[in-house]
């Protein structure tokens, strides 16, 4: 089992405005491991992204000792597991407890991502559609959280503590407040979805978090420039 890392012997190659780099700095945050971040600039890609990510090239990337991890979503397991002597726990101890943490990191990515992805990138009938479906997707997680006995009358998804699917979606709250502000439209309705929008500021307000995630407001330029532009948004990683 791993120790706590000190700077150079753990990297994370991410971006600030990265939400999937964000997934890793709170896991990261949480864990209290110390680590260097590199700052990519994605055009051109570093040498050592290519290197680190030869299959993908994509950011993030978590170099533990040379070795490095690539997929958010991985990363923060492997996080886990590297690091599982330290508080908190990222994953729930019961077996079935921990399916359902994984089933809805997956939907986050699976599903709820594409339609974030839509907002991004439509204009016109196409951006209303891809609002219509993030919309649903939201609501499905906001029934989660009213009916699930996992998340049901809990601060966070992981119980009392942040667990695996607050950070797959919680890393993403920057970007959606971002894509909310860039394209005049709700996302989140606190009135439709009172526990989810309740859950999204206690998220966004906890030790570990507020300290890593991108200012909205930047968030929100950087998404309207590369809506001008037609920049490919951040992809799921």
């Amino acid at each position: 089992m791993a120790t706590e890392g000190e700077k150079g012997q753990v990297k994370l190659l991410g971006t600030t405005l990265c939400p999937f780099a964000v997934r890793v700095r709170i896991a990261l945050a949480l864990k209290g491991i110390d680590y260097e971040f590199s700052q990519e600039s994605m055009h051109p890609k570093s040498e050592l992204l290519v290197k680190s990510n030869p299959v993908h090239k994509k950011i993030p990337v978590l170099i533990d000792n040379g070795k490095p991890v690539c997929e958010s979503m991985i990363i923060v397991q492997y996080i886990e597991e590297a690091w599982g002597n330290k508080a908190p726990n990222l994953m729930p101890e019961d077996p079935y407890d921990r399916a359902i943490a994984r089933f809805w990191a997956a939907f986050v990515d699976d599903k709820l991502f594409p339609c974030l992805r839509g907002v991004f990138t439509g204009q016109g009938e196409q951006l209303q559609k891809a609002v219509e479906d993030s919309v649903t997707n939201f609501l499905l997680i906001e029934e989660a959280l009213r009916t699930n006995h996992c998340f049901a009358r809990k601060a966070y998804f992981g119980g009392d503590q942040i667990g695996l699917t607050d950070i797959a979606l919680g890393g993403l709250s920057a970007f959606i407040k971002g894509l909310e502000k860039a394209t005049d439209s709700v996302l989140i309705d606190p009135e439709k979805m009172p526990l989810l929008s309740a859950w999204t500021d206690r998220f966004c307000k906890s030790d570990g978090v507020r300290e890593v995630m991108p200012d909205p407001a930047k968030q929100a330029e950087f998404i309207s420039t590369g809506r001008a532009s037609m920049i490919s948004p951040p992809t799921s990683n």
